[in-house]
């Protein structure tokens, strides 16, 4: 999909979206808003009001009467507003009040019946709508939910990079996977993606590392977490900001160019370019004559009835190849994975060629 120039582009880079979490009053939305408007730091000012928990018994957001607190703070303040809706009657309730920028969380996107929900509600409006990727790393997933108000009208989409849910325990809260993010971009042209760093720090610490991978990968601006008193915040009280945090972490960014016009520099990018073209092709070649060798492997094993996977094989080319990789200063996780994958083309390769069935894929 190609998406057209609008609000999400027409703000200066990095565009900003910050404020608490939840919404827990009336003082705490207005103190936040007013220390962020007084800093001139923050493009939209977001608080959730309907909270997805977990558990029964959480602090779920102030509800309907928050619409009128997001409604003072743009009055007081002038900032535009976001908030995160979740069903139909959320949506039409936003849209009523004058909210702005509206989002779709995590948990929602990863349900395409209440994408679609949500879809039909939006059709016909010109809403600005953010999109935050699925819980799990499913970009298929995330961009079938960015097609669905796609095709229902919506032009104003962002996606939210806010990282994904770990299966075991890490520095962060989610993981970047900054590959899938990048991907989105790929697939989608002209969409803005944003980084949320407070949910994939998890701690106010790492926000600011996040933050500036983000930039250096591009992304258009940052939704942050930010709370006038973080310590007595009812929800995500680790991840939140105060306003003049936020104000050191903006200072302290790097933002780098996104095209440069130096001859010199053009020169040697493009001399870099071919090289790794060349060594791109290289690597392509190796692996062709890697399948060619697996191929005849397989047809030695059937001829012999002897199994497929020989685990003391696999175990000793772990081993080696990480100890080399080692010896070489690559990195052991990337080249685990790269070996992870090249077998199980092995093997898919070599069941086929036991089974004498041909590849699903080429038909």
């Amino acid at each position: 999909m190609e998406f057209e120039q609008g609000f999400f582009h027409k703000q200066s880079r990095p565009f900003i979206i910050a404020g608490p979490c939840s919404a827990e009053s009336e003082t705490q939305m207005l103190k936040t808003a007013e220390a962020l408007a007084e800093k001139e730091c923050v493009h939209v000012f977001r608080s959730g009001i309907w909270k997805p928990r977990t558990h029964p018994g959480y602090f779920e957001g102030a509800g309907d009467k928050a619409l009128k607190w997001l409604s003072k703070v743009k009055n007081n303040t002038g900032l535009l507003t976001a908030t995160e809706v979740i069903t139909p009657e959320h949506a039409e309730r936003a849209m009523e009040a004058g909210i702005d920028v509206l989002w779709i969380g995590a948990r929602t996107t990863g349900n395409p019946i209440y994408v679609q929900a949500l879809a039909d509600v939006f059709k016909g409006t010109s809403v600005k709508l953010m999109v935050k990727n699925p819980l799990h790393p499913d970009i298929n997933l995330w961009c079938g939910a960015i097609q669905r108000f796609y095709k229902a009208g919506i032009k104003d989409i962002a996606a939210v990079h806010r990282g994904f849910y770990p299966f075991e325990k890490t520095a962060f809260r989610n993981l970047p996977l900054w590959e899938i993010p990048i991907d989105i971009q790929l697939r989608n042209k002209n969409l803005p993606v944003f980084c949320d760093p407070s949910h994939i720090a998890g701690k106010t610490n790492h926000i600011a590392t996040i933050a500036q991978q983000a930039m250096d990968l591009n992304m258009s601006g940052l939704m942050v977490e930010v709370h006038y008193y973080p310590e007595n915040a009812l929800t995500d009280k680790q991840q939140q900001l105060r306003p003049e945090d936020l104000v050191q972490l903006l200072d302290n960014l790097t933002i780098r160019k996104r095209n440069f016009k130096d001859q010199a520099y053009i020169k040697r990018i493009v001399q870099y370019r071919k090289e790794i073209d060349q060594v791109d092709y290289q690597l392509l070649d190796l692996l062709k004559q890697r399948q060619d060798l697996v191929e005849e492997i397989a047809v030695h094993k059937k001829n012999m009835d002897v199994n497929i996977l020989q685990l003391k094989r696999w175990e000793s080319i772990i081993k080696t190849r990480l100890d080399y990789a080692e010896q070489n200063k690559l990195s052991k996780s990337f080249v685990l994975k790269l070996l992870q994958a090249i077998h199980k083309e092995a093997i898919r390769i070599q069941t086929g060629i036991m089974h004498d069935s041909n590849d699903p894929d080429d038909e």
